[in-house]
């Protein structure tokens, strides 16, 4: 993120479809933001990898997981509390049956149902592995060589290992910084919530629909400022994908610890520690967890429109770009897309198709593309002129938003129960016993444009994890523009 507000703080406004990933974000913060006498770097970070990461843990990082989940249970139900300890978090946007909801999935994170029987993970993987690749699992080796090499690599994700990434698909182990026998505890926090049918009626299940097809080594593990660490040898890279990952989230947490360590610009002792004890110190930034669903509605307050700088969408979030999402933001602000480049079930030419739409519902909620020498694969990049507000209602009648369906793979559509039908006690179930199926009501068919290869058995919808992300940025000084980089 680059950009200079002169001291002013930072709002970052996040919009998630499910509860499961508001709740990981909360975990990861305060992980990120631990302080250094509690948690070195090196540690931070690797449990970092470990939980975001991986499907088993080691059982020191299950540890702090359960610790974590259960202080931040203990602090939502209480703002008070969590405005004091985590300055930095708001939930005053949430319903109070989402917090609830929330609570309940800390609780469930902090061993409030015991036993690895609860959430047996290494079985959940196997059966989402077995129903992905259906009659492909027992070529799974070769599947899974055939995805990394005539897929991801093709597309720019050559440092990937074989080894590594089909550790990861066999195991849903994609960091193993210590021997592999050290992990074997369940991670919970990948567990999520579904609504299933059985004999008529639904209920609510527990289980793992997450992403068994391109693996966590996209994010940062295939780029590096330091160039030596994407060097070749006879045509085959030096580092891995794992090790790249586990350098750029160090560097990470160390640029955020240096950001966020206060100096003597930012106040006084008094004002920087707080005056009670016990008070964290005032941070530069908060972020703002919006209510689900919430995306079509919020330029109706006016404390939101015109207020955002920037908009990120993640690709599973594209169907809720709309001209009323884009009164949000500012003009002169602007909007990055994520796009569908390392989804791998995705032929050439429907990465083309899904681009293109990203193109025509950026345009329809009143942005221009960015002119650049070299257009990116992995991210569309849009700003927003001055005239585009009174464009608006002109967008709107133009162009609708068709259902997600229509622009993205059906991985985005809601695949999360209510949030008042995630509180626990659920039973893992995955696969579902005889007779209980996906209601199949409410579905809106994929798109001609994004159907899977006729190779696949499984949707979309069984590959990648069932959460979207959809973040705004504001600036307290509106003459400042802050650009994701």
């Amino acid at each position: 993120m680059s950009g200079s507000c002169g001291g002013t703080r930072m709002a970052f406004y996040v919009l998630e479809n499910n509860l499961e990933a508001v709740a990981r974000h909360m975990l990861i913060f305060s992980l990120a933001l631990e302080e250094p006498e509690k948690m070195g770097l090196q540690e931070r970070s690797e449990t970092f990898l470990e939980v975001w990461g991986n499907a088993l843990l080691r059982p020191q990082v299950a540890a702090f997981v359960r610790a974590q989940a259960d202080r931040l249970a203990r602090l939502v139900p209480e703002p008070h509390r969590l405005a004091e300890q985590l300055p930095w978090l708001s939930l005053s946007a949430l319903k109070f049956r989402e917090r609830d909801a929330l609570e309940a999935v800390f609780r469930f994170w902090a061993g409030g149902e015991k036993g690895p029987e609860v959430f047996p993970m290494s079985r959940l993987w196997d059966s989402r592995l077995r129903h992905y690749l259906g009659s492909r699992y027992d070529a799974r080796r070769g599947v899974s060589d055939w995805d990394l090499h005539m897929k991801l690599h093709d597309r720019g994700a050559r440092v990937i290992h074989t080894r590594e990434f089909r550790r990861w698909r066999d195991t849903g182990v994609a960091f193993e910084l210590r021997d592999s026998s050290a992990y074997h505890v369940p991670n919970r926090t990948l567990a999520s919530g579904r609504l299933l049918s059985h004999h008529g009626e639904r209920v609510a299940a527990r289980g793992y629909w997450g992403d068994v097809a391109t693996g966590p080594f996209v994010a940062f593990g295939i780029e590096a400022d330091d160039e030596s660490l994407l060097r070749t040898s006879n045509g085959q890279p030096v580092k891995t994908a794992s090790e790249i990952t586990q350098h750029n989230v160090t560097e990470l947490f160390r640029e955020v610890a240096a950001w966020g360590r206060p100096t003597a610009n930012h106040g006084t002792p008094e004002q920087v520690h707080g005056e009670g004890p016990g008070t964290a110190p005032s941070p530069e930034f908060t972020v703002h967890f919006l209510p689900l669903g919430s995306a079509q509605t919020l330029h109706h307050k006016s404390c939101y429109e015109g207020r955002f700088q920037l908009l990120y969408v993640a690709c599973g979030m594209v169907h809720l770009l709309s001209p009323d999402l884009g009164a949000c933001v500012a003009p002169g602000g602007h909007l990055i897309v994520e796009l569908a480049r390392y989804l791998v079930d995705l032929r050439q030419e429907q990465l083309q198709g899904f681009s293109a739409r990203v193109g025509e519902l950026a345009r329809a909620a009143g942005f221009t593309p960015q002119n650049q020498d070299r257009p990116s694969e992995t991210f569309a990049r849009f700003y927003k002129s001055g005239d585009s507000a009174c464009l608006r209602s002109h967008a709107a009648v133009q162009s609708t938003t068709p259902p997600p369906g229509a622009l993205v793979p059906p991985s985005v559509q809601p695949a999360t129960p209510p949030p008042d039908a995630l509180v626990p006690p659920l039973e893992a179930r995955n696969p579902p016993p005889e007779g209980l199926t996906q209601p199949s009501e409410g579905k809106t068919p994929p798109s001609e444009r994004l159907k899977l290869p006729s190779e696949s058995r499984a949707s979309l919808s069984e590959v990648q994890a069932p959460s979207g992300f959809l973040c705004a940025v504001a600036c307290e000084s509106l003459g400042h523009t802050w650009i994701l980089k």
